[in-house]
């Protein structure tokens, strides 16, 4: 049948994955590269180097797997969201690329949503002005670096700026395009509105394709430097979050996948547009071709426990430790509760003033209680995304896991308890990368389309029930949770002005 090729676009690092089309991974390398922060609150990267990293990644995977170039039918191409590359006419990188991370365009997203107004953004884009989006980083440098702004002729992601290098293609796709807040996201293409309201060429924009699209061929330049084929096709591939739902099965009604990594994301399918109205959580184009997916984030999941191991334990502890040492506590930690905000919070409260808190504690806690609260309110966290979901009528009735945090047996119970749903893990490691080289298998023909294909090639552990009694107990716990943020909100308003 042929094999196909997913590259992971990360911000630490670059991996690629060679697949035969059944899934069964052949090879596979990772790169990785430095972030900058020239200042407080910047984060930026060099284009460059994440095409030194897919270059030299190619180039181990074939060396590896002695597979034929002429063999891989395409490539998939996942990447880190909202990056903002600029090129000039001659296609040269115009300055480093200010990535997702990056929180330097608070004004200029005030300012989008005072001149365009808010509600008309969320009916266009699904989605308010949030500093981590494109749109906001694109007006920072008009407005702070005027000459490159000058100088700009074409704006892309980051993988997409890797799928130019690859094939000389200026091309994106709907999902990763969602989230420059230039997308008319109901629509699946560029809001000639709002790049009009904005001042932005819509010429230096990407063409728009579905995910599984092909946009390109290897290029005899790419190819010359990987050792790849002009006859491999490359396809739209997706963000992130969107490839790593490809790569857990996440393409259908009722399907949701939750990680646990520094960050906590609970990311669900629709089949229909949805969108929440206060912006709480975020509505995109999906890599299923007609689809969306909504999307809550956390901010401080697998942070948190990190946090607590750094500081209360030693480093060397493991966090199978952490787990043995949070079930010697019952549910509810002896009425401890944790708020996970220590690096503010977005889904539900899109506050960057709140803050991390233990509440409850009194003389007769012990570690144990302390480590059991922390999982439970990061749990207790993504159950408030799970309600936000529930208000805009998305329902999952099964979960998939994936992320360091969910690996870990007691942590993963405990979600199924704290959800209320079936969880399970992939067998398939890599879901990013093998989602993007499904979306490479479904568009170079190998699978009718992107489900038939997930159904073709993925398999799953034994779900994890929740049980009844324990998800009773929760959510006498959660009710209690709920009350955390509204009572301390003055609180972190007065602690940021000191």
């Amino acid at each position: 049948m042929g094999c196909i090729l997913g590259i992971d676009l990360g911000t630490s690092g670059t991996k690629t994955v060679l697949f035969e089309a059944t899934g069964k991974q052949l090879a596979a390398a990772t790169r990785e590269y430095p972030l900058y922060q020239p200042h407080n609150g910047w984060a930026e990267q060099h284009p460059e180097d994440w095409y030194q990293a897919a270059r030299d990644t190619i180039r181990e995977v074939l060396a590896t797997s002695k597979i034929n170039p002429e063999d891989i039918r395409g490539i998939g191409i996942s990447g880190q969201m909202h990056g903002l590359v600029m090129l000039d006419e001659h296609g040269q990188v115009l300055r480093p690329c200010i990535i997702w991370a990056d929180q330097r365009t608070a004004e200029e997203c005030a300012w989008v949503e005072e001149t365009f107004g808010r509600e008309r953004l969320i009916d266009i884009t699904c989605n308010p002005a949030l500093t981590g989006f494109t749109l906001g980083k694109i007006l920072w440098v008009k407005k702070h670096e005027p000459v490159i702004y000058a100088k700009c002729r074409h704006i892309l992601l980051p993988k997409d700026y890797l799928r130019y290098r690859l094939t000389g293609e200026f091309a994106t796709e709907v999902s990763d395009a969602s989230g420059m807040q230039l997308l008319d996201v109901p629509n699946r293409a560029w809001s000639q509105e709002l790049l009009a309201a904005m001042d932005i060429n819509p010429d230096w924009l990407g063409k728009v394709y579905e995910s599984p699209d092909i946009t390109g061929y290897i290029s005899d330049r790419a190819a010359r430097a990987t050792g790849l084929s002009t006859r491999t096709a490359v396809v739209g591939g997706a963000g992130d979050n969107a490839a790593a739902a490809v790569g857990t099965g996440v393409v259908r009604e009722g399907a949701a996948f939750t990680t646990i990594g520094t960050s906590g994301v609970l990311f669900a399918h629709t089949d229909n547009l949805r969108l929440d109205p206060g912006g709480r959580a975020h509505t995109f184009c999906c890599a299923v071709p007609g689809a969306w997916h909504v999307m809550g984030v956390v901010q401080s999941a697998g942070l948190s426990l990190q946090w607590f191991r750094n500081n209360f334990y030693t480093r060397d502890t493991s966090y199978r430790q952490l787990d043995d040492e949070a079930a010697a506590s019952p549910i509810g930690a002896n009425r401890l509760l944790y708020a996970p905000y220590l690096m503010g919070e977005r889904t539900p409260h899109l506050d960057a003033d709140c803050r991390g808190a233990f509440v409850g504690l009194s003389a007769m806690h012990t570690k144990s209680d302390l480590a059991r609260a922390v999982m439970e309110g990061i749990c207790f966290a993504m159950k408030d995304c799970q309600s936000v979901l529930e208000e805009m009528g998305v329902t999952p009735t099964r979960m998939t896991l994936c992320g360091g945090g969910a690996k870990a047996p007691f942590l993963r119970q405990m979600l199924a308890d704290v959800y209320n749903l079936p969880t399970q893990l992939p067998l398939l490691a890599d879901s990013a990368a093998l989602g993007a080289a499904i979306l490479a298998a479904t568009g170079t023909g190998l699978y009718p389309d992107v489900r038939t294909a997930c159904d073709s090639i993925l398999t799953f552990e034994a779900a994890e029930q929740p049980d009844a009694a324990r998800a009773q107990r929760y959510w006498q716990v959660y009710a209690a949770y709920r009350t955390i943020y509204p009572g301390l909100r003055n609180t972190y308003r007065a602690l940021a002005a000191l």
